[in-house]
């Protein structure tokens, strides 16, 4: 019997979408998923090249297909058979399309269970819920909030919880948060550390994180209670040295002001701040001037008390040989140490946070 991750086999649908910024979903689950094993891509874009080669220049092994039938055929052909069909795409408002309804309608009808992370929910969608129904195929709508009387209400038991916390905010959205705080785990880890990732978005759910929630589909009143109640859970059950908690948005950002309630009731410890130098506005808004770095920073540390320790970047619209060039010159600027995990890895980083560490923690790992 073929070995599969513990969901399944998947093929990642990105129509249109892999090489921007609204691939996301599909970008992180190429990087790193505990969730499923990932056979391929959907984007007739950029078919018939390696989905890594074309987000990282790493080879990943998993190609990007013209279309839902290739992808199946093709991974039948490899012998593994697929069962899932994870929706990548992460448009502004989590919307879909005619055309990638008729697309996930493909997949329902080849046996796939569908995974999205839209708010289109696809159980609530008449017309896929009565194919999915005829061929016996699972929807999960991972967006879709718990009812109401099921939420928790911030209620201070953030404070019975002893391990040391990391929030990692970016100053857009975006911006490479998730990615930086899965590597923190992945090298924290390394350290010998034991650590959680408490997953915020429908990205990091469906990358496999164990704790989370997903902010924009809470109602606003029990946003805070939840964010305490995924980190408390996570203390409860695990008893991590270290929790880092994934960011979403920016403080500052038009379309989404994220972080507020993360520093409020997640109450981290430390910050690090995730930051793509080259914008110069925010993402999807254009006229909307990026804050300056040291702007979000003085913000973030005067809305959390707790200090910016570490910057990563995202060295988009960057070139290779400047990378290196532009951390010097932002560590010279903030005078804080600066990271780009996607091309140095981010065992620096985690030794940067564990000089952090209280003593009893750093002495565990």
């Amino acid at each position: 019997m073929k070995e599969t991750l513990p969901d399944g086999n998947a093929i990642i649908y990105c129509e249109g979408a892999y090489g921007s910024t609204n691939g996301k979903t599909a970008h992180g689950l190429v990087r790193s998923s505990r969730r499923y094993r990932v056979l391929a891509v959907v984007d007739s874009l950029l078919a018939e090249n390696d989905a890594g080669k074309v987000l990282d220049g790493r080879f990943a092994g998993i190609p990007i297909e013209k279309d839902v039938m290739s992808a199946y055929r093709n991974a039948l052909e490899g012998d593994l058979e697929p069962t899932h069909l994870v929706v990548g795409l992460a448009p502004d408002g989590g919307r879909l399309d005619p055309a990638a309804r008729s697309d996930i309608r493909r997949g329902i009808r080849l046996g796939l269970n569908i995974d999205s992370g839209l708010h289109d929910y696809l159980s609530d969608d008449v017309e896929i819920l009565a194919v999915a129904e005829d061929y016996g195929v699972t929807l999960r709508d991972v967006r879709k909030p718990p009812p109401v009387n099921e939420l928790h209400f911030f209620s201070g038991k953030i404070s019975e919880v002893g391990s040391f916390k990391i929030a990692v905010l970016g100053t857009d959205s975006a911006v490479g948060k998730r990615t930086t705080a899965w590597m923190l785990i992945d090298a924290l880890g390394a350290q010998g550390l034991k650590s959680e990732l408490i997953g915020t978005g429908q990205t990091a759910w469906l990358q496999g994180a164990k704790y989370g929630i997903i902010l924009d589909s809470l109602v606003n009143d029990f946003v805070a209670g939840e964010i305490e109640h995924a980190v408390w859970t996570a203390w409860t059950e695990s008893s991590p040295d270290v929790i880092v908690l994934e960011g979403q948005g920016s403080l500052m950002n038009p379309a989404y002001p994220g972080g507020y309630e993360l520093l409020a009731a997640g109450r981290p410890d430390v910050v690090v701040l995730q930051h793509a130098p080259a914008r110069k506005e925010y993402d999807g808004f254009p006229g909307y001037a990026l804050h300056p770095l040291d702007h979000q920073i003085r913000a973030v540390e005067l809305v959390s008390g707790r200090p910016v320790v570490a910057i990563t970047i995202n060295h988009e619209g960057l070139e290779t040989s400047a990378i290196d060039a532009t951390c010097e010159a932002i560590a010279r600027d903030t005078g804080l140490p600066v990271f780009d995990v996607l091309t140095q890895g981010a065992d620096e980083l985690a030794k940067a946070i564990c000089g952090h560490l209280p003593r009893s923690t750093a002495a565990s790992g």
